[in-house]
């Protein structure tokens, strides 16, 4: 099998979030608001033909696609129309897509985060898709998953809608344990699957001396969403605060022994409003760009020692014009640096694609507000960083320095993919799986 692969992975991403709001009554599907399901085509022309890009976040929206659990015979209930028109097509354009499978919502079905069934029953999705795909070898099961427990289950703005440290360990336990089972059920399908977390880095900065005391605590908490993901052991006020708000210890110990970590790649988002100042009583508000994206990700690097890839930024273009354009040299600037340091670094996303919608506030209200942060506007008209990203992938695309051989990630592109080129566990694997589905329709 073929693994001769770019020396670096440029991305950018499809925007596919999709909370509820008001109680479950609305959703706020970023794929229809952006224009997504009538554009696709023209989308992935751009991607390829104008940006020249290989790699995309992207994944089918799992509000419309998974309908139903389903049975153990036949699976999960799925409308698979629209991910096999789109991947069809990623695939005929050689686009590595890094697939997004669950992006800040569930179905209705499901409820929310709350529910304890969510973690199997997503499992069963995510082997699902592999099974339909199985060319397909990058995965980002759950996006964000620390944001997405805080703004849905403590701050109460997405989908459940709760406001406490319960809800939120609670929703929190749900989404890992939801991708550590989803990474597993992947891996009993494709061996040689690498999943790459989009993992938002933050940081908080004491505003006074007072408020060194709840710094400490957030900037501790920071980290439990990957801790738990890698088996990390939590840090000693963090293991009282989860198992003082629900977590129980076969819980907790189901993460310590995932070892999962070796099919990983710590994938990082870092905005502008990632930095936080810290209150006495342990309010937060937007710091602004203090450390930045180098040192934040050498913090994150040393607890994990995993290769980095940066999946997320993106900057507002203002008055000016330049402002996004000033802000991706800035995130390439700190790209480069963190490399110097010697953090495996093997990639960079502008994200996303186009312009989103109702960014501006959280995806708190459903206003159709334009955020002006694309690569392309809605009408698919390249911004100027759009022109600038293109230039930047094509001057350093060949001439960045690699590492390390051992380094690059053994991609497989969608047109080498060759099912009987896989690892040679992965038949006995089919086997046994196939063998357990028969014990169980007896």
């Amino acid at each position: 099998m073929s693994t001769s692969l770019p020396p670096f992975l440029f991305a950018t991403g499809i925007e596919n979030s999709s909370p509820t709001i008001e109680g479950g009554r609305v959703r706020i599907d970023e794929m229809e608001s952006c224009g997504h399901y009538a554009r696709w085509k023209e989308d992935f022309a751009l991607v390829q033909e104008d940006l020249g890009i290989q790699f995309l976040r992207y994944g089918p929206p799992l509000h419309r696609t998974w309908l139903g659990a389903g049975d153990a015979l036949s699976g999960p209930r799925c409308d698979w129309s629209f991910a096999d028109e789109t991947f069809a097509e990623l695939a005929r354009r050689d686009i590595v897509p890094i697939v997004d499978l669950c992006h800040f919502g569930v179905p209705d079905w499901i409820g929310d985060f709350q529910n304890p069934d969510f973690p199997e029953l997503f499992a069963q999705y995510a082997g699902a898709f592999a099974e339909r795909f199985p060319w397909v070898q990058l995965y980002t099961p759950v996006n964000e998953m620390y944001i997405c427990a805080l703004f849905s289950a403590r701050y109460g703005w997405w989908n459940e809608q709760l406001r406490s440290d319960r809800s939120f360990v609670t929703a929190l336990k749900h989404i890992v344990r939801a991708n550590v089972r989803a990474m597993q059920a992947i891996l009993a399908v494709r061996p040689d699957a690498i999943f790459i977390q989009s993992e938002s880095t933050e940081y908080f900065h004491a505003a006074q001396p007072a408020a060194i005391g709840p710094a400490e605590i957030r900037n501790a908490e920071r980290f439990l969403t990957l801790d738990l993901n890698y088996g990390h052991r939590v840090e000693s006020e963090m293991y009282e605060y989860l198992f003082d708000n629900g977590m129980t210890r076969e819980e907790y110990h189901f993460f310590l022994e995932s070892r999962l970590k070796r099919h990983c790649i710590l994938g990082n988002d870092y905005y502008v409003t990632n930095e936080h100042l810290v209150q006495p009583d342990g309010h937060t508000n937007a710091s602004g760009e203090i450390f930045g994206y180098a040192v934040i990700t050498n913090q994150y690097h040393h607890r994990y020692r995993l290769p980095v890839m940066h999946t997320e930024t993106n900057f507002r273009q203002g008055e000016r014009g330049d402002e996004a354009v000033f802000w991706l040299w800035k995130q390439w600037a700190n790209v480069l640096r963190v490399r110097n340091d010697g953090v495996p670094v093997v990639g960079f996303t502008w994200y996303s694609l186009t312009d989103q919608v109702d960014w501006i506030h959280a995806l708190r209200e459903k206003r159709g507000d334009v955020d002006p942060v694309g690569l392309y506007d809605l009408d698919r008209r390249i911004r100027p960083v759009g022109l600038a990203y293109k230039r930047l992938i094509t001057q350093w695309r060949e001439v960045l320095p690699v590492q390390s051989l051992c380094l690059r990630v053994p991609i497989v592109m969608p047109s080498q993919f060759n099912p009987e080129g896989l690892p040679q566990d992965y038949w006995s694997v089919q086997a046994a799986r196939r063998a357990e589905a028969r014990r169980r329709r007896r």
